[in-house]
């Protein structure tokens, strides 16, 4: 019996992480999501301080107030033209996508601020374990049943010219484009993990929320 193959680790350095803050925000009055607070500095922010620590570099993708976006200290880009305007999330994994210098992108939400702190280190190892072409979040809902979070998402950059034929045939879902390839579903479930890791807020309701859930935590 021949022993397993034992795939090297993927480094902090190869990573390059996407902030993805290029929605209308239409569920939430139509306001730039990213810049709402969220104990006391804007969402993408607060997104960007947690995030910052587990990748080699971070970007944000935003197709409003790009110098307020800018003035958190990293590479600011808006959707590419070419999909129309606020074509959705995979309009900001194109955007990355071409814009990534480092073999491996993550992509991150601006409006899911507790995401954990691990978060990028246990994609990438299971994305380097089974080879797969995408590592993708999955996190339990109210009733323990585990749900996909396709927006946390960890793919190697060349993935990019999969993606262009996707949308160049219309395609718009995440999951749909996902499921052409190999993916590796990483549960965020274990003892210890914070259950509400991906609350996402969409509304002004649920950023209330979000800020009774943080006040909360440790």
């Amino acid at each position: 019996m021949s022993n397993p193959v034992v795939y090297p680790p993927l480094q902090t350095q190869e990573i390059t992480a996407v902030i993805l803050a290029g929605g209308r925000g239409s569920r939430m009055g139509g306001v730039d999501k990213g810049l709402q607070n969220f104990k006391g500095v804007p969402l993408a922010l607060h997104t960007l301080q947690r995030l910052s620590p587990q990748v080699g570099r971070v970007m944000i993708n935003a197709n409003r107030n790009r110098a307020a976006y800018e003035a958190f200290g990293v590479p600011v880009w808006l959707d590419a033209a070419t999909l129309g305007d606020y074509a959705g999330p995979l309009a900001g994994f194109m955007t990355a996508l071409a814009h990534c210098q480092t073999p491996y992108l993550l992509t991150v939400p601006c409006d899911t601020p507790l995401f954990p702190h691990d978060l990028a280190s246990r994609l990438a190892d299971a994305l380097a374990s089974s080879q797969a072409d995408f590592a993708v979040a999955s996190a339990p809902e109210e009733h323990g049943q585990l749900r996909a979070q396709p927006v946390f998402c960890l793919m190697g950059v060349h993935m990019q010219g999969s993606l262009q034929r996707f949308t160049q045939g219309g395609g718009r879902k995440i999951d749909a484009w996902t499921a052409q390839h190999k993916v590796v579903h990483v549960s965020f479930d274990r003892p210890g993990d914070d259950s509400c890791a991906f609350f996402n807020a969409n509304t002004l309701a649920e950023l209330h929320q979000l800020h009774q859930l943080a006040s909360r935590l440790p």
